[in-house]
């Protein structure tokens, strides 16, 4: 194992540690705060599991936390449907994934890439926005849907009900360290070697056998999977779902939770958007108009600071103390 990958390790194990204990010294209304947060760090880790490793920038990821969301409010919202929770967690993990095998097979295999893949996932983020707008009969128009029911179900043999603070966030929590463990493992592997080829120079890639336009379109409807199950998290635990959650505006605020945490290291993310959400609530509490204009600093700062974003600080440090001990 490199050393790389024990520092991500480390850090993983102590974020873990610290999601254990949060509860511990955090009252309700901080225990949901962070909750939320951690949902909005997976929806960043899987833009960054196909941005960071394939160089590819989706500027219309929120569709896919849209959608998400959406069918996991029109699935628990019908009480006809048993097991409202989980079908609706497997239908808005199977619409994002459906939706982005669709727009992602064209595309990958029609050889748009670049700046053209970015501004068509905008406009399809446009279109998705727009749709649940226009279509108020099924999404409730710009007012959405609300009274969106918990999550609960039967686990053997016992009921769980999420309904609760420090029930919701451990559930979460949980979700986000698998899923990031599991990106972060099948980015180190080989398929996460590929796509690094690919993304460095993809007529060699292909030169040497790999099928690029497969492995991309695999990426992407694995990202937008997780996406789509982190919007049916958010829209149980915030129980309304509104079209601007597919929004331009969300997808903005995606890349920039990403950049801040350091792109292509699927934790930092997670610790970006987490940074970000908190600094926002805590900042919008004295001046709500103040708060974009220091998140625009923020983010030229860490340009030009941290251009590896916030996760590069435990390297800087290890590298200057180790280059102090040599000397």
């Amino acid at each position: 194992m490199i050393a790389r990958d024990r520092n991500w390790l480390l850090i993983f194990a102590v974020c873990v540690a610290l999601a254990i204990a949060y509860p511990f010294f955090a009252d309700g209304y901080q225990l949901t705060v962070i909750r939320d947060a951690l949902i909005f760090g997976l929806f960043a880790a899987s833009l960054d599991f196909f941005w960071g490793r394939t160089g590819i920038l989706c500027f219309g990821h929120a569709a896919f936390f849209g959608i998400g969301g959406y069918i996991m409010a029109l699935v628990t919202l019908n009480d006809a449907i048993p097991f409202g929770s989980l079908l609706g967690i497997v239908g808005a993990i199977a619409g994002a994934a459906f939706v982005a095998a669709i727009i992602g097979y064209f595309l990958f295999f029609g050889g748009i890439r670049g700046s053209y893949f970015t501004i068509v996932t905008l406009a399809m983020g446009v279109i998705c926005q727009q749709a649940a707008i226009s279509w108020s009969s099924v999404t409730g128009g710009d007012s959405g849907l609300i009274g969106i029911p918990p999550i609960e179900f039967d686990f053997g043999g016992r009921h769980v009900d999420l309904s609760q603070d420090l029930s919701s966030y451990m559930f979460v929590a949980a979700i986000v360290a698998v899923a990031v463990l599991s990106l972060w493992s099948i980015s180190r592997g080989r398929w996460g070697t590929v796509l690094t080829a690919i993304q460095d120079n993809e007529v060699r890639a292909a030169a040497l056998g790999h099928n690029a336009p497969l492995r991309l379109l695999v990426t992407f409807i694995l990202s937008a999977a997780i996406a789509g199950l982190a919007g049916a998290l958010y829209v149980c635990m915030a129980g309304l779902v509104a079209p601007d959650l597919s929004g331009l505006l969300l997808s903005t605020e995606v890349i920039v939770w990403v950049a801040v945490g350091g792109r292509g290291t699927l934790l930092g993310p997670v610790l970006g958007a987490i940074f970000i959400q908190r600094a926002q609530q805590t900042i919008s509490s004295f001046n709500p108009s103040l708060w974009p204009l220091l998140l625009g600093c923020v983010f030229v700062i860490i340009v030009f600071v941290l251009p590896d974003g916030i996760l590069s600080i435990y390297a800087r440090l290890k590298s200057l103390f180790k280059g102090r001990s040599q000397a």
